[in-house]
């Protein structure tokens, strides 16, 4: 219990310092990013530092993204609760594990399949029933669980994949990073409206690659 006393510490802390303090306010996303232990999504000897705003390594050449930059894709989709999101890029299932607190149905595909069945091992020890982890190029999307109303990509793209806007739902939006170069990109949403597609640019942000058949190589 102690322990837990510590990371739940460490977790409002967080919630506080890192994301309401820096402008996440979500309400829905704040309490979700309260609720999911983040210590046990990162590899044992980094659980210490788990609540610190800094990516960390998972295992498997990986790395899970700071606690922020998880916030800010979770702000941007606009969630009400009863969504089918897809998630592109699961690493440890962190990211998985607070959508599933503020969407219906969370569908989250990894390219590295022994890091699918840890996240997909974590996620249901933890009791995150409503997410569904595949192992297979996240770039190509899952046609067969789609429309999705919403879809978030953990890693930056030269360009937005069209897999994505097929799987879309009308009114849906895409949040991405997305840039001409390795490591430094623009958040972008994208909202699906019957004659257009509308692009807002939310920042600079710097991700790992996104590798497929409609990413990087």
């Amino acid at each position: 219990p102690q322990r837990s006393d510590y990371f739940d510490k460490l977790r409002q802390r967080m919630v506080q310092h890192q994301l309401r303090n820096r402008g996440i306010a979500d309400e829905r996303v704040l309490q979700a990013m309260g609720t999911v232990p983040r210590e046990e999504f990162v590899s044992k000897g980094a659980q210490g530092d788990a609540y610190e705003d800094c990516p960390l390594p998972i295992g498997f050449g990986q790395t899970i993204s700071q606690p922020f930059t998880v916030a800010c894709q979770c702000e941007a989709l606009q969630l009400q609760a009863n969504e089918r999101v897809l998630e592109v890029g699961t690493g440890s299932g962190y990211a998985a594990a607070v959508l599933s607190h503020l969407a219906k149905e969370v569908y989250t595909v990894e390219r590295v399949p022994k890091l699918a069945t840890q996240a997909r091992a974590t996620l249901r020890r933890l009791g995150y029933a409503n997410v569904h982890v595949f192992s297979t190029d996240g770039t190509l999307g899952l046609p067969a669980h789609s429309p999705f109303d919403g879809i978030v990509v953990t890693a930056g793209g030269s360009q937005l994949p069209q897999p994505f806007l097929e799987q879309l739902a009308m009114g849906g939006r895409i949040v991405m990073p997305i840039g001409e170069y390795l490591g430094s990109q623009m958040m972008y949403r994208f909202t699906k409206l019957p004659d257009e597609l509308h692009v807002e640019n939310l920042g600079g942000f710097a991700f790992v690659p996104l590798i497929g058949r409609y990413g990087w190589d």
